[in-house]
């Protein structure tokens, strides 16, 4: 899509045509309402991007264990969902974007890399699993850079859009956003420690002096697992 020279692979070595064809070559799925979802996304209008979404299996895709694609990676993918690197699937497909899935995977997790997917495309073009380096760099949590302004609004778009009851993270990260605590992706891509860290500082004073009320927000939703204050699970 013109920016190539951007991506970063959340492993090491180069990705060749034969690994990447592995995943692309991965059957279709079509678990809950993914299909649904998917289809029903008109990305050109959304993003100005003419380019479709795939979604493959999680196990299966794991089990390739491409670079940045092992068990212990996919375990930090929200438990239902990755968005694969496009790096990986620009050799053999580069009209679709790919969505790793399990097969319990729930619609909150399923809008969830769907926003990861219309953020990159049309709001921060950052790629998820990519800023674990410059969170570690600057000391800042990756959730914090991940889950940009952008991305919480095309969270709370596709909430309404699908009807979707978010689970306790997604409503945390939906809270920030709908109070102006998200990092602008256009911040993150300057990569300035002192903006960076005073951003992230400043979200999580923010948890902790509306921990009770956002404990009231999260109590019977799915993922809640006891008081948080001033912390984002990892996604």
């Amino acid at each position: 899509m013109g920016r190539e020279d951007e991506l970063v692979l959340d492993g090491v070595g180069e990705i060749s045509e034969e690994m990447s064809a592995q995943i692309t070559s991965l059957p279709e799925v079509s678990y809950g309402r993914s299909k649904e979802m998917a289809d029903a996304l008109d990305l050109k209008a959304l993003t100005g991007n003419v380019i479709g979404i795939k979604l493959v299996d999680l196990k299966r895709y794991a089990d390739l264990n491409i670079f940045g694609s092992p068990q212990s990676r996919i375990s930090k993918g929200k438990g239902g969902g990755v968005f694969i690197n496009v790096y990986k699937t620009l050799k053999t497909d580069p009209d679709h974007i790919y969505l790793a899935i399990s097969q319990d995977i729930d619609e909150s997790t399923l809008i969830h890399q769907l926003a990861h997917v219309l953020d990159y495309l049309g709001g921060s073009k950052l790629m998820p699993g990519t800023l674990e380096p410059l969170g570690f760099e600057l000391g800042i949590p990756v959730d914090h850079l991940e889950h940009t302004e952008e991305f919480g609004y095309w969270l709370g778009y596709l909430k309404g859009r699908f009807d979707v009851q978010l689970d306790a993270d997604d409503t945390i990260i939906f809270y920030l956003y709908e109070n102006g605590m998200l990092i602008k992706g256009e911040e993150i891509e300057e990569k300035n420690r002192l903006v960076l860290k005073s951003k992230s500082d400043r979200i999580f004073k923010f948890l902790s002096e509306k921990s009770q009320e956002i404990n009231t927000l999260i109590r019977n939703l799915p993922g809640y697992i006891g008081e948080r204050a001033g912390d984002l699970e990892q996604n």
